[in-house]
């Protein structure tokens, strides 16, 4: 509802202040500590800036006031634009009331609404962010490891609840081992972006891997819940180059990010290499990545090199009933 609120000065400021202000009041029944959220909207917006100092001891913004008729009529221009606002205001109320437990949130409500709290994947941006959906999930008991030599060894589960199976996955990287609710395996540079994570890809329905299209490993990179949708869906996806060596497939990939701080598109590349652990049903990437200006500059090789020490193999057997690892507390029902 709308309150038309008449605001007391003294005579020295009186003929400079709106003497009448709009106040907006939506209530948000999300927020138990608050019975309401005001959102102030002022006849002369000036007065909620700082003001500079004029010689005669007056603010510069306020020495030409805005006559009775003009602030009539910005208070008549407020009030019909207020409804519009109203409507604004509530489509971001979610993406701003959320909680820092990511697995509660949702992407494509970020990616409508555009609500980002932070910079580039530190600690406030994940809030106020769905995680991405890599397809990877933990074993129940199991850490996430990096030595100091740079080997990471995890255990996770593919397959589905009902029939999972265990695999050991390794790599050797360059980069620290990130923890925190947004990432499941992946290693970084905060500073440069340059990185590398595992992913997982749907059933392949008994597919070899030669028979999968480069699509098929893709999607789960650039879908709207992916890795690389994390601020945005990429564009400019191009597939340069895809082979097999073994029981490993290796696709490169260039692609567009949209750049926090620049709005700008930046380009990047990436290498995939994906391997289907003998008796289980998924693909089980590692994903290598940097921006196009450092690949030329050597982030190449250190990229190159990590997706060449992956593995994904088989976990031994034991008699340990096979969980998923809980994420916020609760159990993972993954299919």
């Amino acid at each position: 509802m709308f309150v038309l609120v008449t605001v007391r000065t003294d005579e020295r400021h009186a003929k400079h202040l709106p003497s009448e202000v709009l106040l907006f009041i939506q209530p948000l029944p999300t927020m138990k500590a608050a019975s309401a959220s005001f959102l102030l909207l002022a006849a002369e917006a000036t007065a909620f800036s700082a003001p500079k100092v004029g010689d005669n001891g007056v603010p510069k913004s306020m020495q030409n006031p805005v006559d009775n008729a003009g602030r009539r009529q910005i208070l008549s221009s407020l009030v019909a634009s207020g409804f519009s606002g109203m409507m604004a205001f509530s489509k971001v109320q979610s993406a701003i009331a959320a909680p820092a437990a990511q697995d509660s949130l949702d992407v494509e409500n970020f990616l409508r609404t555009g609500i980002d709290l932070g910079g580039n994947m530190g600690v406030s941006s994940q809030a106020g962010k769905s995680r991405p959906q890599t397809g990877v999930v933990l074993r129940d008991g199991s850490e996430v490891q990096q030595d100091s030599a740079g080997n990471v060894l995890a255990e996770i589960l593919t397959g589905s609840k009902a029939n999972p199976y265990a695999v050991l996955v390794s790599f050797g990287s360059p980069w620290k081992l990130e923890t925190g609710p947004v990432f499941d395996i992946e290693c970084r540079d905060a500073k440069t972006g340059d990185g590398a994570f595992v992913a997982v890809t749907n059933n392949v329905s008994g597919r070899k891997l030669d028979d999968l299209p480069s699509s098929f490993f893709l999607d789960r990179l650039f879908e709207s819940t992916g890795r690389f949708s994390f601020y945005g869906p990429p564009t400019d996806v191009k597939i340069r180059k895809s082979d097999t060596n073994g029981n490993y497939r290796v696709i490169e990939v260039s692609y567009s990010n949209l750049s926090q701080s620049t709005n700008a598109e930046i380009p990047r590349r990436a290498v995939l290499v994906a391997t289907i652990p003998a008796g289980t049903n998924n693909a089980v990437m590692l994903v290598g990545s940097s921006t196009a200006t450092r690949w030329r500059k050597g982030s190449e090789e250190e990229v190159r090199n990590t997706i060449a020490s992956f593995r994904a193999i088989p976990a031994p057997k034991s008699n340990l009933k096979l969980r998923s690892k809980p994420r916020g507390g609760e159990p993972i029902d993954f299919t």
